[in-house]
């Protein structure tokens, strides 16, 4: 998984925003009742969603459906210790968008403990 996180790239979904952070998306924020905002997760710079995005690839927190070369899912977990799902926007470039996974998600649990179980190694 080194080398998929060597090559993804974070898009972002005004949907899943509240605070426009400094993603340069178009509109800046148009978060939607039904989905979840990646500001519970207090990500709001590109930099950090990247980065998230690069260290769930590297640590294979991935999902075994892909899209040409990618997974269609990377999770990470943000440093508040809210889980969070990436997910395929661009299967030419790699590019991905993501979400807070919020508490109701069966698998957050799952992220969290994989997470951890990564950092410790």
């Amino acid at each position: 998984m080194d080398s998929i996180s060597t090559k993804v790239g974070y898009g972002g979904n005004p949907m899943h925003k509240r605070s426009p952070g400094d993603f340069k998306l178009n509109p800046p924020s148009d978060g939607r009742q039904h989905k979840t905002l990646c500001d519970r997760a207090k990500v709001f710079t590109r930099a950090e969603a990247t980065r998230l995005l690069k260290q769930g690839a590297a640590y294979g927190l991935v999902s075994d459906a892909m899209k040409g070369d990618w997974p269609k899912n990377i999770w990470a977990v943000a440093q508040n210790g809210e889980p969070v799902e990436a997910i395929l926007e661009n299967e030419t470039q790699g590019i991905y968008h993501g979400y807070s996974m919020g508490d109701s998600d069966p698998m957050a649990a799952s992220v969290r403990q994989r997470w951890s179980a990564a950092t410790c190694r």
